[in-house]
């Protein structure tokens, strides 16, 4: 393969393509210095190495926030509201169960349960959740609450972690997401969300998920106030974790999506390095192909950037086009319009990007 890069980026990249692990500071490097389209294509190749060359998955999904009411106070965030707030809610069952059945109709099977960190919800509140869910709907998958939701719950619970685990499991808890990880390094959590669970908790959290048996994501948001080098540590402490416990089914990421967010009105906040636009994404997407050698699907965000990103995403180190989010409000909130689909739309995107569509279940199985 040809470069237009310099030699020393043109070894790292050879060095990815022959299957060999690059290091963070390797990594550090192409962010920097590497040509866009050398990165896409490197990463490109690598996908095609370890999925078929002729599809993209996509699955019928429903995003499900069960509740606005949240203390973390993210200043990313524009969905929640604290407690006492008048436009606080809780769904109520009914209203849940419409929203699985119009999922169901649509030919759906997994739902993405997540709300806010809500101190009027305890452990029994997701428990009889879950299981009126499991009963009505035994077909849908619960992949649902992230990391920080269940630092929360076992805290207000006053219960261990292990405890909220196998409860939420027995009540039908099957995948978690990777919602919360924003990036994982002390100095931007503290401030972007000071008030959220630390980087090792959410990463000790998912080890004791994986560790029985619940599997799910891993994510990162990034194009605020991080640098490439902590958007890098972000990454390894993901790969360092797959090696450990190979319980990510998938990594996606996505840019900050500022819109009406307490950090897009403080411009001093802004210091990262990133631009967080069409081609920081596709950077960020095609390294992450590239530096994750342990992770095997990577997703498409075209709820952030759009269909057209989400096509040329497609050949920068995705394997998969995400779900249709039938609903979706966080990233609504701060202004993204492009946040719901359905499985005709998924498809024509895929096909006119020049791929078969196949769709998909929670654990990557394909419909036959």
């Amino acid at each position: 393969m040809v470069f237009t890069t310099d030699l020393s980026i043109e070894k790292i990249l050879n060095k990815a393509l022959a299957s060999q692990r690059i290091s963070p500071e390797e990594a550090l490097i192409l962010f920097k210095e590497a040509n866009l389209q050398d990165l896409g294509q490197v990463a490109h190749q690598i996908r095609l190495k370890k999925h078929n060359p002729k599809q993209v998955s996509f699955i019928i999904d429903r995003n499900i926030n069960y509740t606005n009411a949240c203390t973390a106070s993210c200043r990313f965030c524009a969905f929640a509201h604290w407690p006492g707030d008048k436009r606080i809610y809780v769904l109520n069952y009914e209203v849940i169960k419409e929203k699985i059945q119009e999922l169901i109709d649509q030919g759906g099977t997994q739902v993405l349960l997540q709300g806010g960190h809500n101190p009027e919800l305890k452990i029994e509140y997701y428990e009889e959740l879950f299981t009126y869910i499991k009963a009505e709907f035994p077909q849908v998958i619960l992949h649902a609450l992230s990391p920080s939701e269940i630092e929360h719950i076992m805290q207000i619970s006053q219960i261990s972690l292990d405890e909220t685990l196998d409860r939420l499991i027995k009540a039908g808890w099957q995948s978690l997401p990777g919602g919360g990880a924003e990036i994982l390094v002390e100095r931007v959590r503290n401030i972007l969300s000071p008030l959220k669970t630390s980087s090792e908790n959410w990463l000790n959290i998912m080890k004791a998920a994986h560790k029985k048996g619940i599997k799910g994501s891993a994510t990162m948001m990034f194009g605020h106030v991080e640098t490439f080098a902590e958007r890098i540590e972000h990454l390894n402490r993901l790969r360092d974790l797959q090696d450990e416990t190979n319980g990510f089914r998938a990594f996606i990421s996505w840019s900050f999506q500022a819109g009406d967010t307490p950090l897009s009105k403080d411009i001093n906040l802004q210091t990262g390095e990133g631009t967080g636009d069409g081609l920081d994404y596709l950077r960020t997407q095609a390294i992450s192909r590239i530096f994750l050698d342990n992770f095997e699907n990577i997703q498409a965000s075209w709820v952030t950037q759009g269909f057209g990103i989400g096509q040329l995403a497609l050949f920068y180190g995705a394997n998969d086009f995400g779900g249709t989010m039938l609903e979706e409000n966080v990233v609504s909130a701060a202004g993204t319009i492009n946040s719901k689909s359905n499985a005709e739309e998924l498809t024509y995107q895929i096909n006119k990007a020049g791929f078969q569509a196949v769709e998909r279940d929670t654990f990557y199985n394909f419909k036959v």
